[in-house]
């Protein structure tokens, strides 16, 4: 019985740290918490796992049950408890159990019970495939999403919008993604929305996601991709329709300033802009930039982040950006262009007024 106590106790003493730690899990809900769902697909996805977990917890209590029993029972009696040696040989001869080769009745039971358990996971599992595969109802939106070393390109194919790293998208809405790569393989993942979704050379994989309530939903590349593919970082923002909408029709409209002063500083910057090799790599909608290398900068006032979702978007973080995208993330295509203080300035103020 003493062992049977201190296996008891060491169960009740990991159960208890398994509880504590989920209790601590429910209420952290984190950025990327998968376990705190945001839409119908993390939903469906979520009660798949927790099905197969709980079965899986069903099989480790039975087996360990089972193990422990046999241990606690048919453990060697120590000398202190069966006295004299023939004693113990007598006692070893009258606890021995029955001896068999086989039982037909276990060996089926044995069977049957993996292969219930087995169907039980296989049928959701199944459905599950099939209705992620089939066209979501409703009106989706389609958004051809690219991977980059190291950024997401997100091309809005029926509203003709084409934006960087913050993917913005209409609460209530399923939305259609056509994923694919500019280069090497990368995988996108935004955990409260959807699983993981690869992007690989040469071919297109297809996903839809779906946002229930408006906010920011943090994804991030999830394969392996080089250098900095742990600063491939996104964002998804959920709007509400009308926002949404609204953001659609201020795509491309040019500077938003309060002042004469902001005014004139933006048209400067837009100069220095379309001078100065910025235009070589970038596009802003509405001007002679049309270039493709990197981001699309239309709407980069609008952006949460700087650098694929190293930084906050504001103006000191995106002036060091500009001045030293090296030293901010080794191994980017964007160079260091050679600009005055005055020009730098110009230039921030331009394309935060771009919203």
């Amino acid at each position: 019985m003493k062992h049977l106590r201190i296996l008891l106790a060491f169960g009740l003493v990991v159960t208890g740290a398994l509880l504590a730690a989920a209790s601590g899990v429910a209420q952290a809900a984190g950025p990327q918490n998968w376990l705190y769902p945001g839409g119908p697909v993390a939903e469906m996805q979520l009660g798949l796992f927790m099905l197969t977990t709980w079965i899986m917890v069903f099989v480790f209590v039975v087996v360990s049950g089972l193990l422990i029993y046999a241990i606690v029972k048919f453990r060697a009696k120590g000398a202190e408890e069966a006295g004299t040696a023939a004693a113990e040989a007598a006692a070893a001869k009258e606890d021995l159990p029955p001896q068999f080769e086989g039982d037909p009745r276990l060996e089926i039971v044995l069977t049957i019970v993996p292969f219930i358990l087995l169907v039980i996971m296989a049928i959701p599992t199944v459905n599950l495939n099939f209705a992620l595969a089939a066209d979501p109802e409703g009106d989706p939106l389609h958004v051809r999403v690219v991977g980059h070393q190291w950024w997401w390109e997100f091309e809005y194919v029926d509203l003709g919008i084409i934006t960087g790293n913050e993917l913005r998208i209409p609460t209530g809405r399923p939305v259609v993604l056509h994923i694919e790569t500019a280069d090497v393989i990368h995988k996108f993942w935004v955990p409260r929305l959807a699983g993981k979704i690869d992007a690989i050379p040469g071919r297109v994989n297809t996903a839809w996601i779906q946002a229930d309530e408006p906010g920011v939903y943090w994804g991030q590349c999830a394969e392996m991709c080089g250098t900095h593919h742990a600063n491939m970082r996104t964002r998804v923002v959920a709007l509400p329709p009308d926002e949404f909408e609204q953001w659609v029709a201020n795509y491309g409209r040019g500077p938003v300033v309060e002042t004469a002063e902001e005014l004139a500083a933006a048209e400067r910057g837009k100069l220095v802009f379309e001078t100065r090799g910025c235009q070589a790599c970038h596009t802003i909608e509405g001007t002679s930039a049309v270039a493709k290398v990197g981001p699309n900068l239309t709407d980069i006032g609008t952006r949460l982040t700087l650098a694929a979702g190293m930084m906050d978007n504001n103006r000191e973080n995106l002036k060091r950006w500009i001045s030293d995208p090296q030293g901010v993330k080794p191994g980017n295509r964007m160079t260091r262009l050679p600009l005055s203080e005055d020009e730098l300035d110009d230039l921030v103020t331009y394309l935060l007024s771009l919203k």
